[in-house]
């Protein structure tokens, strides 16, 4: 892949030295591997065990010939499509406990529970460096950063997961027949807001620990915690 439109802004070989973890491969998590992948960062580590429906071709980065494939098998073949020498190491079974995983850790799963989890878990974990977190809805969405060795923005982070996935579950539109529903530009918007973040923590520069964004109103605001 030629880097050269990005190379001298950010250059992941230098900057990205440990492990990424996209866990999570629907909405959120395919977008978020496209975009790592365009970045230049030449390895991830991909989290999944579901299989591309026909419903998730709107608003997931899959196409029609993905229906059927597992989600993970249809990222990996998107990124090497993007960079060829890209390595990608697949994990079809998802992520189980006890959850410990080194590096970034990009949380894109759609049960709030689990996410808990995951953060619980590497929250005293040294070669964790930090979370990135995303949620939606139909036209909000949200995106956290904690860096794990700061036990404020950890705490922080946990605090804004005070409620049930089933509770999540409730609050989130659904159509007449129960799907949920959910527009590509509200995925692709919030998913860039958080890369941008991550681009950001890797060049030293400060992270936003929130970031809140409404297409409805098309209204944005970011902030510490």
């Amino acid at each position: 892949m030629n880097k050269s439109k990005v190379l001298e802004f950010f250059n992941a070989e230098e900057l990205v030295k440990k492990p990424v973890h996209v866990i999570g491969c629907g909405a959120i998590g395919s977008n978020v591997a496209e975009q790592l992948t365009r970045i230049g960062v030449e390895k991830l580590e991909i989290w999944d065990f579901d299989i591309v429906e026909p419903k998730n071709v709107t608003n997931q980065n899959f196409k029609d010939g993905d229906v059927g494939a597992l989600k993970v098998d249809a990222v990996e073949e998107m990124c090497k499509e993007i960079n060829p020498t890209m390595k990608i190491r697949k994990h079809k079974s998802g992520i189980k406990a006890p959850y410990i995983v080194n590096g970034y850790i990009f949380l894109c799963v759609d049960n709030i529970d689990l996410r808990r989890e995951i953060v619980q878990a590497n929250a005293n974990n040294p070669n964790c460096i930090g979370f990135f977190d995303f949620r939606m809805r139909l036209t909000d969405a949200q995106h956290y950063f904690a860096e794990r060795c700061k036990e404020d923005q950890v705490e922080n982070l946990l605090n804004t997961m005070n409620f049930s996935h089933e509770e999540a579950a409730e609050a989130t539109p659904t159509s007449a027949c129960g799907v949920e529903l959910s527009v590509c530009y509200v995925v692709k918007s919030i998913v860039c807001y958080g890369i941008a973040n991550f681009v950001n923590f890797c060049l030293g520069n400060i992270p936003k620990q929130m970031i809140i964004m409404d297409m409805k109103s098309m209204g944005v605001t970011a902030f510490p915690m």
